[in-house]
């Protein structure tokens, strides 16, 4: 029955964000139709739609291929997210090395190092998976480690006069208190996946809607353009409302979910 609620509440939301999505689309035509802009300045979204109907299976397999680089990256990120949060919050050398490169890494722009990756690991999809999991496991790591280190000192008091195990504490009271910090990360991590895998695709692709929005812009097509942008939007808010999902499912005590469902009731 708990489910059956979570499903309906998450219904309400999407239907929330498609009547979002529709209302912008068509105030988007309507300023298109009143000002008159040029096509290679900003198409309606009609021609967008109709550019994507004359070849749809094109944009689809190109978006298939984004897609995989961008969940592969995403999974990696999180798993090895985990792995060096955990190492952060128990070794003071991790802390003082890994993440102070992590960091320093972060505040390289990507665009920058996406070459390197080329060089290093070729132009297959192992670049494009390499920079879509760099993008990711910052934020991931950055949550994991505050929701680690937010446990009630009293608790982890208690577990130690109880003589728990450090394998215990970690896995029934630090794990615990950190996953809805843990998905909070997950969801900017998800978007960034996506935006690495775009880049790398820039860089050295001829696959994805990277590669597509490539070939657009050196056509001049700015409708094809628009249709790989469109396609991507849409592509990533169902990605972060997949992990938004997961979280309610899995998190239905924590305090903000416990809120949420109040305000579905309410509504």
């Amino acid at each position: 029955m708990r489910a059956l609620k979570r499903l309906f509440a998450a219904d309400n939301e999407v239907r929330d964000v498609l009547l979002v999505l529709a209302a912008s689309l068509i105030l988007w035509e309507i300023g298109v139709a009143l000002f008159q802009p040029s096509p290679l300045i900003l198409p309606a979204p009609s021609a967008v739609f109709s550019a994507f109907m004359e070849t749809p299976g094109l944009f689809m397999r190109h978006l298939g291929f984004t897609l995989a680089m961008t969940c592969v990256g995403f999974v990696l990120a999180v798993a090895l997210g985990i792995a060096l949060s955990v190492g952060i919050v128990y070794s003071p050398f991790l802390e003082r090395t890994v993440y102070t490169l992590l960091v320093a890494l972060n505040s390289i722009p990507k665009v920058a190092l996406a070459p390197l990756f080329v060089i290093w690991l070729g132009t297959g999809t192992e670049p494009k998976i390499a920079i879509a999991l760099m993008l990711a496991i910052f934020p991931i790591v950055i949550d994991m480690v505050l929701g680690l280190r937010s446990v009630d000192p009293d608790m982890l008091h208690l577990a130690r006069v109880s003589r728990a195990s450090p394998w215990a504490v970690l896995f029934k009271i630090r794990f615990p208190c950190a996953l809805p910090s843990l998905f909070a990360g997950m969801k900017v991590a998800v978007s960034f996946a996506l935006v690495g895998a775009i880049v790398g695709e820039f860089v050295a692709g001829s696959q994805g809607l990277g590669f597509q929005i490539l070939v657009a812009q050196g056509q001049f097509d700015t409708t094809r353009v628009f249709v790989s942008l469109l396609l991507l939007g849409f592509v990533g808010t169902i990605l972060f409302f997949l992990v938004d999902f997961v979280e309610r499912l899995l998190l239905p005590w924590h305090v903000s979910q416990r809120a949420r469902q109040g305000q579905s009731r309410h509504v």
